[in-house]
């Protein structure tokens, strides 16, 4: 092939590779009815991501064949492509999946009457009642120590022997460690029974393995604890990204130790 029919062949392919390295703002809409806002949109091939507002719209930026993943407590995970006819309209509108729990039929007995009050009154047991009998939430077990400052355990007034001791001894010292650690150990659980150990294996080659020590260095190192609380999830994958490379770095030095 000559040089001029090849130069004329890269020429007319060129338009091609432009439009298929091109990246454009999209601009979507969640429809479904409610609880659209805060939903995170991740777009799984380059990282960049985003939330919804409070009428469930966003905008992201993407390429041609990108893929959006969405994911809320509300609904069902899910995976958008970015497809040829999407990226060309630069709009896109997503009906997510809600969770459903389904409940058992429930039957009142005759003489039961719904109200709650009323009808454990009427109920013989042989036990006393507790919170999961009647399904509401409520403590139990025994009250979590409380921490005395040193300032209220010293007073000019009155000393606290037992609480002075403790901070003398370094015991509540420990006791801080222990629940902070405690802490972080129950957020790692929770993200990661959210996000599911896949989302971590594929987004950010993280070993399945070294999943859950990844999210505690995440916990011990960054608020991501407390932007998960909040439901602050675009804050919660930057931190995955940041660390998740720093993270995958160690890991590979590591390895060649």
């Amino acid at each position: 092939m000559s040089k001029k029919i090849l130069f004329t062949a890269l020429l007319c392919a060129l338009p091609t590779l432009q439009i298929t390295a091109q990246e454009k703002s999209l601009q979507g809409k969640i429809t479904n009815d409610a609880d659209i806002e805060s939903i995170v949109i991740l777009n799984t091939s380059s990282r960049y991501n985003t939330i919804t507002n409070e009428t469930g719209h966003f905008s992201i930026e993407v390429k041609h064949q990108d893929t959006l993943l969405f994911s809320s407590i509300k609904y069902m995970p899910k995976k958008v492509v970015i497809s040829d006819a999407i990226f060309e309209k630069g709009v896109i509108t997503v009906q997510l999946t809600e969770f459903v729990n389904e409940l058992d039929e429930v039957f009142l007995a005759p003489d039961l009457s719904g109200n709650i009050a009323a009808d454990l009154k009427k109920i013989k047991t042989e036990k006393p009642i507790n919170f999961d009998d009647v399904g509401i939430p409520g403590f139990k077990g025994k009250p979590e120590e409380k921490i005395v400052p040193m300032y209220i355990a010293v007073t000019p007034l009155n000393v606290n022997l037992e609480a002075l001791y403790k901070h003398i001894s370094g015991y509540y010292k420990e006791l801080k460690i222990r629940r902070k650690w405690e802490n972080e150990n129950n957020a790692v659980a929770q993200m990661l029974n959210y996000y599911t150990l896949p989302f971590f294996i594929t987004t950010y080659g993280i070993p399945e393995n070294r999943v859950y020590d990844f999210l505690l260095f995440c916990a011990e190192t960054t608020q991501i604890e407390s932007d998960f609380k909040k439901e602050h999830y675009g804050s919660v994958l930057l931190v995955f990204e940041e660390k998740g490379k720093l993270y995958a770095s160690r890991l590979s030095e590591k390895n060649k130790k």
